[in-house]
């Protein structure tokens, strides 16, 4: 899902917080796109580099967009060393992990079905705050939300158990290990609220790039596979620049605008996205159980958030 700076938030709207106007909602569509062509990008590359080459590729081009930022805005920087350390857990648990899980399991899923699985993050990650936070316990919606979550993922998964089809059990389980990543990062990203989110953002990014990259020159030697095409090469620097560093941008821009809380429709609008483009560009198909299982945890996101359950009732 909502890759990079983990989008975890899972309290409801205050009264008065900022509402949704027209550029808000063109901005969140845009970032439901770029991030869900991450799953599409990925798919791409798999063809001809191997998975950690293709997460160390994309953290090294978006790294290098974040501090071209830095270098206009001049966002201020940490330098204590427990900040850094905090940086370099968020980057594991933000980046690393998840990123390496997600396309290393698009071996065996569709980018479309890779999509729909990142979206469970919020449902792990009300979990996660019940029992690791004190002031985010499970609410009725809450619980009936993750309910809807957890089913939503046997009716994805449930066809690979039964079929014996044991890589695509492989791959699911991959993915929905990557969200439980972003669900603890999002709880330990607490710890980074005293730096600006260009700060965060390129800290915990720069940190990842620092493990990628030599896990990939060990695991994987990239420079003894042959050169990449160039439409591999354009799908690394997609995945890098508009799905990491654009996202960045068009995040950080929705959340002054329209708040937190708002922006977290975007786990609603990736899913989607992800599987309209592997169907339009790659001929995934788009199976019923797909359908259906979107469907289930797209309405459990709507229970988490709680507010058109408020409007109703």
């Amino acid at each position: 899902m909502t890759d990079g700076l983990n989008v975890v938030i899972v309290r409801a709207m205050s009264p008065g917080a900022p509402k949704l106007d027209t550029t808000a909602w063109v901005l969140l569509v845009a970032l439901s796109t770029v991030w869900g062509a991450s799953f599409f990008f990925a798919e791409i590359a798999l063809e001809e580099l191997p998975p950690v080459t293709i997460v160390a590729a994309r953290m090294v081009i978006g790294v290098m967009g974040l501090w071209a930022i830095v270098a206009v805005i001049r966002p201020v920087l940490p330098r204590d060393r427990s900040t850094w350390r905090a940086l370099f857990v968020m980057g594991l648990l933000n980046n690393a992990l998840p990123f390496s899980l997600i396309v290393t399991g698009q071996v065996w899923v569709t980018g479309g079905m890779a999509g729909v699985l990142n979206a469970t993050t919020p449902v792990f990650g009300v979990i996660a705050a019940h029992f690791l936070t004190s002031d985010e316990k499970l609410t009725p919606n809450r619980l009936v939300g993750v309910v809807l979550g957890f089913l939503g993922v046997v009716v994805l998964m449930g066809p690979s158990v039964l079929e014996g089809r044991d890589g695509q059990l492989l791959g699911g389980a991959l993915l929905l290990t990557a969200a439980m990543s972003y669900a603890a990062a999002g709880l330990w990203g607490r710890r980074l609220r005293h730096l600006s989110p260009v700060s965060a953002a390129t800290g915990q990014a720069t940190c990842s790039m620092i493990v990628l990259v030599p896990a990939a020159l060990i695991l994987e030697q990239p420079w003894t596979l042959p050169v990449p095409s160039g439409v591999v090469w354009a799908s690394l620097v997609g995945v890098g620049l508009l799905s990491t560093t654009l996202a960045y941008l068009m995040f950080f821009a929705i959340l002054r605008r329209a708040g937190g809380s708002n922006v977290m429709l975007v786990t609603l609008l990736v899913p989607p996205s992800a599987v309209l483009l592997g169907f339009l560009f790659l001929n995934e198909v788009v199976t019923t159980e797909q359908l259906i299982g979107m469907a289930l945890i797209g309405v459990g996101l709507v229970a988490i958030d709680g507010r058109l359950l408020r409007k109703v009732f």
